[in-house]
């Protein structure tokens, strides 16, 4: 079998070091800004640096809107690789919150008949951001291992329900109007001090599971929280996601260093393909732990059980 090229939408997060370390392809996605100019959004900072881009987003958060990239787009990075007679594993934001994985498999459709001996599979990673870049590079460390593209889909398939996020979000208003949270949730952003902590669901979304007042209280609940849900933590990759909350992730690397001694960790910025809805903010941790339940009650019960012990 020869190798497979990933394929990866810019909403990964993966900055220019992990795709050259994982060998992954981006393709960008769109952002317009309050100028109403169209750009290319890539995960790199090139039209702004972090903490200009945010404290405007903050400023003026409806100047600021984002669009994948097309059928048209799609088809054409495909056929750069369907010509080699590369197969390709596309890997695309959730469809719950962007229409890029349809897009990328009306796509795959049209490159699949014009070149019918390549094969092209398309995943809907049914995350974001850091989240969903953490998964496109256990894609990238399978095939390194010698896994076939339909054994990698496969994996992903059967387990992306097992990557996990454990955080906050300062200020909730962002991804409520965004369609990113169930929008009663977001007066928790609201209230001063207030850290809402948040979870992937199973429609690629993200659902509050409990608060907390103060960043300390966030913290020790966060540490528990991976301790009850996290699989081999030695043996993990973990990506800490700030947008302009550098200071809190490096703070909450350190406390997650010295509970479980990972493989690796990294502090990623989130970009603006997926900041713009976001917003600033937000400080998580992205790993690989049990499957979530369908509802969401077995992490609510460690949530709340935790907060009923500490009198919270």
């Amino acid at each position: 079998m020869g190798k497979f090229v990933i394929v990866a939408d810019a909403t990964c997060d993966l900055n220019e070091a992990f795709q050259t370390k994982y060998d992954v392809r981006i393709i960008p996605g769109h952002i317009v800004l309050p100028d109403k100019s169209d750009n290319l959004s890539y995960p790199r900072w090139e039209l702004f640096t972090r903490e200009e881009f945010y404290a405007d987003l903050k400023k003026n958060p409806s100047g600021y809107t984002t669009s994948p990239a097309n059928v048209e787009e799609f088809t054409k990075e495909f056929e750069i690789h369907a010509a080699q007679g590369v197969d390709i594993l596309v890997m695309t934001i959730s469809s719950g919150i962007s229409g890029a994985f349809g897009f990328a498999s009306v796509a795959a459709q049209n490159v699949g008949k014009k070149y019918p001996g390549v094969k092209i599979r398309c995943i809907d990673s049914l995350r974001f951001g850091p989240g969903f870049g953490l998964m496109v590079v256990h894609a990238a460390m399978l095939r390194d291992e010698g896994k076939t593209l339909d054994e990698v889909a496969e994996w992903l398939e059967n387990n992306k329900n097992r990557f996990r996020q454990a955080g906050w979000l300062d200020d909730l208003s962002f991804v409520a109007k965004k369609g990113r949270i169930t929008h009663p949730k977001a007066f928790f952003g609201t209230l001063a001090g207030i850290k809402p902590i948040g979870e992937f669901d199973y429609n690629g979304l993200t659902t509050v599971l409990g608060k907390v007042k103060g960043a300390k209280a966030a913290y020790s609940l966060l540490i528990h929280y991976i301790e009850q849900t996290i699989e081999d933590p030695s043996e993990q990759i973990i990506f800490i996601a700030q947008t302009n909350r550098l200071p809190q992730a490096e703070e909450y690397k350190k406390l997650i260093e010295e509970r479980f001694h990972p493989k690796e960790i990294y502090i990623n910025d989130v970009f603006p393909a997926c900041g713009v809805n976001i917003g600033p903010g937000l400080m998580a941790a992205y790993y690989i732990g049990k499957p979530i339940s369908e509802d969401l009650s077995v992490e609510k019960g460690i949530v709340d059980t935790y907060l009923n012990a500490e009198g919270k």
